[in-house]
């Protein structure tokens, strides 16, 4: 990409993320947690014995291969997930990095903000399906700040470029562009959940969801959270039949283990109720993720503009 940020940057911004991953841990970790902040307690320690660690056992992705994925106090295991988070931290700035313009610092830091504000509303979600509030109220409260800040955010949102004159957007139209994207972002997501509650008589979509997206629309307007919210639709549509799938192959493997008589009619049954319970904030924030970084190559693709 000719007008992306020069290779020896990007490279400096991967480590920088790389190291910004070891706090996105801290913060899928506390987050959930009640009697916890970020900031509370100061030092990061291990989960199973409470031991404060070092500055040499918190180095990105080293100290997890050095100490062979264990605590040297207790041995305890350290799970994957840490050095996947911080691996997938500094992949995404990456990949932001080459997609944004030369010299665009300021639109840059906010890409690789709400990138990074995704993987850890992705991992939450996972763990304990819910999505953090710190993610999407404080997207929702930040995106527009960001966007009056930052109005090349919203360069190519049709509804920000309607209120510039020049054909520029400027902070008063990427603040417009940014509610836009909100308003049409939280409320697609509640109508979808308000007439699934009606459909299936019990509540088909999760509050904190309607709220991700919000806050997600904040950053890429209202056109670019409809796209996102198909995007997510389809790949949550793949992995959900996949995961039926995978319920009733095991369904089926532990009827014949048990020498039970069942048909495979039960086990379709099982499996259906069993493999439809899947979060659906990650694949919201994958479709939010593309869209913020490959708008140009998504846009001509659709039927509309917004």
């Amino acid at each position: 990409m000719p007008n992306a940020m020069p290779l020896s940057f990007t490279l400096s911004w991967a480590l920088f993320g790389l190291c910004v991953g070891s706090f996105l841990n801290v913060c899928i970790h506390r987050f959930p947690l009640d009697d916890q902040s970020v900031f509370t307690p100061r030092r990061s320690y291990c989960p199973k014995c409470r031991t404060q660690l070092t500055w040499v056992e918190n180095l990105p992705l080293v100290s997890w291969l050095v100490q062979r994925a264990r605590c040297r106090t207790c041995r305890a295991p350290i799970h994957w997930r840490y050095p996947l988070v911080e691996l997938c931290t500094a992949v995404l700035w990456v990949l932001a990095a080459r997609a944004t313009p030369a010299g665009e610092y300021g639109l840059l830091a906010v890409r690789t903000f709400w990138l990074s504000a995704l993987l850890v509303a992705t991992c939450v979600d996972f763990e304990r399906f819910e999505i953090p509030d710190q993610v999407s109220i404080g997207g929702m409260v930040l995106g527009p700040l960001m966007s009056l800040a930052v109005p090349a955010l919203h360069a190519d949102t049709a509804l920000a470029l309607q209120f510039s004159n020049d054909g520029s957007v400027g902070p008063t139209a990427a603040l417009i562009g940014s509610l836009g994207g909100m308003a049409v972002g939280a409320g697609a997501l509640y109508a979808i959940g308000w007439l699934g509650s009606l459909a299936y008589g019990k509540e088909a979509m999760g509050f904190g969801d309607v709220k991700l997206m919000g806050a997600g629309g904040a950053f890429v307007g209202p056109g670019g959270v409809l796209v996102a919210l198909l995007i997510a639709v389809f790949v949550a549509s793949i992995f959900g039949v996949l995961n039926i799938l995978r319920f009733w192959f095991e369904v089926r493997r532990r009827d014949r283990f048990r020498g039970r008589p069942y048909g495979a009619r039960r086990a379709a049954r099982v499996a259906r109720a069993a493999g439809q319970y899947l979060p659906f904030g990650p694949y919201l924030a994958l479709g939010l993720g593309i869209v913020l970084l490959a708008w140009k190559d998504v846009a001509p693709y659709l039927p509309w503009s917004l």
